[in-house]
């Protein structure tokens, strides 16, 4: 009797909406080397064109709202697609088509980086992009990880007298829509990064990770990468928040300078053969309330 070959399980699915980056050092590519060094097959739909280097960003061109639509829609339709993560959009056309296909996906897990700009400043996002994005992307985002520079401009006000605290911006960016906001504090003049997951009762974990010395090309796309990956392998957001933190710490403390700017994070560290660098002691805190 012939046995009938078994067919291995898939790993799981998660679709990146990204924009490209030649350095392979942040963007699609970052999410791509992420994704693949946890376990899971990233798919992806290029949402822009970049001309950059470790350096900084020489150019940005969007890709076509209507091509952009035809490469999501194509991989929805072959492949069960546990999680989306979504970075750089390109235009305001980009953000709407991008919601529009989500919302005939609800019940899939997304997880937001809102990049607003460069590690050097240059910017991705005007404030017709920021617009769409609170009212179309936000209520339907289930974790959103921005750092506190792009929190607060989330999240502002006209109202403000005085720049908020990331407390307020976080309750803001609840109050419009997403389900869980971590809010990174790289950018934060603090001894130690402090990394805060805010739920709609508060806080629900801060974590303080060693500051390394130098700046990082992409480190926020493997945080959200890493985070969404996690949670299309099954694990709740607080798990993927922690388990995410420590892979791309590690990746961090073992970055590399491939050209003249930022270090570039090695996504595969635990592939080099090496002994691997023991991450700092977690000072992690939960509210008294259990929050």
């Amino acid at each position: 009797m012939t046995q009938t070959p078994t067919t291995p399980p898939s790993p799981p699915l998660v679709l990146v909406f990204a924009a490209s980056d030649p350095s392979c050092g942040a963007g699609v590519q970052a999410d791509i080397l992420t994704l693949a060094s946890l376990g899971c097959h990233p798919l992806t739909a290029l949402t822009a064109l970049t001309v950059q280097d470790t350096v900084g960003v020489q150019s940005v061109q969007p890709v076509a709202a209507e091509f952009l639509e035809q490469q999501a829609r194509t991989v929805l339709e072959d492949m069960p697609v546990a999680a989306f993560k979504i970075g750089v959009l390109g235009s305001v056309e980009n953000v709407v088509t991008v919601a529009e296909i989500l919302s005939d996906y609800p019940e899939i897990p997304l997880i937001f980086d809102p990049v607003l700009a460069s590690g050097r400043g240059d910017e991705f996002s005007g404030e017709e992009i920021i617009s769409a994005m609170r009212e179309l992307l936000l209520p339907q985002t289930t974790l959103l990880t921005p750092n506190a520079p792009e929190a607060r401009r989330l999240a502002e006000s006209d109202d403000d007298e005085n720049e908020p605290s990331i407390d307020v911006c976080a309750q803001r960016l609840i109050e419009m829509g997403a389900q869980y906001v971590l809010i990174t504090g790289t950018h934060e003049s603090t001894p130690q990064v402090v990394n805060t997951l805010y739920g709609p009762e508060g806080v629900i974990r801060r974590d303080s990770w060693e500051r390394l010395p130098g700046s990082y090309h992409g480190s926020g796309c493997t945080l959200a990468s890493a985070i969404a990956g996690c949670i299309a392998g099954g694990a709740s957001v607080e798990d993927a928040v922690r388990d995410a933190q420590d892979y791309t710490w590690q990746t961090l403390k073992n970055g590399f300078h491939a050209g003249m700017g930022q270090l570039i994070p090695d996504r595969f560290f635990w592939a080099r053969g090496e002994d691997e660098a023991e991450a700092p002691e977690e000072q992690s805190s939960k509210d008294t309330d259990g929050k």
